[in-house]
């Protein structure tokens, strides 16, 4: 057993160095590229703000992310600590993770990928997307192409998508409202960079450790604890006064 779990460790330990690398890399490119190509028309029809969800509708903490899929710290995040959230958080029920639009301006082709991903979430696919995307981010963000939405197509292929159905969506950019929707609620909440978390009431800001995600979730657990058992004690009625007759 000791062997099987040096081996492990011995693996995980080079896929952490290239995630290293290719995130400081794509930090430099996007500290020395010029700003924004694509942003969202503000003329959009107005839609409630959602955000794609995964995990028990009864789970007692959500966490939610605001994330722009050209950011690196989010490719970061999705990457590295996402899984575990994921795997040991919302596996159990004790989270739900909610997935919010925010793409920044000086992304040339995040609103197309925000686009992709919502499309796919109409075939039950948001999650295979959203990791695929995070995963090629190198190969269509905007440094990249000006075309990503051939690469967007290779995706949902492998997704699992029927791509004529999800090319159409797509182009029809029936979408946008939707993200242009998220990203404002974002925008109301204060939100400024990427990726941004919110847990029990608290933003954060970073692309958070497991370690940091899971303290604020027991943070909050033990408040809703606390908050449900002050509910639970009930303080004795007072005494009431028999009243006097008159003579």
């Amino acid at each position: 057993m000791a062997s099987k779990k040096r081996s492990s460790n011995r693996s995980f330990g080079p896929i952490l160095v290239i995630v290293g690398v290719v995130g400081v890399a794509a930090l430099g490119w996007v500290v020395s590229r010029p700003a924004k190509v694509v942003t969202l028309d503000s003329s959009l029809p107005a839609v409630a703000a959602a955000g794609i969800v995964k995990g028990s509708p009864d789970a007692p903490v959500e966490i939610v992310e605001f994330g722009d899929f050209e950011c690196p710290a989010c490719g970061y995040f999705a990457a590295v600590t996402e899984p575990d959230v994921m795997s040991r958080l919302v596996a159990s029920g004790d989270v739900r993770f909610r997935f919010m639009d925010f793409p920044l301006s000086m992304h040339r082709n995040t609103v197309p990928a925000h686009n992709a991903a919502q499309c796919a979430d109409e075939q039950g696919k948001f999650w295979e997307m959203h990791d695929l995307l995070f995963r090629e981010q190198d190969r269509w963000n905007g440094e990249a192409t000006r075309t990503p939405k051939k690469v967007f197509e290779r995706l949902a292929g492998e997704a699992g998508l029927d791509v004529s159905t999800w090319s159409a969506c797509y182009d029809s950019e029936r979408k946008l409202p939707q993200i242009a929707a998220n990203r404002r609620e974002g925008e109301r909440l204060r939100v400024g960079t990427t990726p941004s978390f919110i847990i029990g009431g608290q933003l954060i800001t970073g692309a958070l450790s497991y370690d940091q995600i899971r303290q604020y979730v027991s943070l909050e657990m033990a408040r809703i604890a606390n908050s449900q058992a002050a509910a639970a004690v009930k303080l004795p009625a007072a005494p009431t006064t028999p009243e006097k007759k008159a003579p």
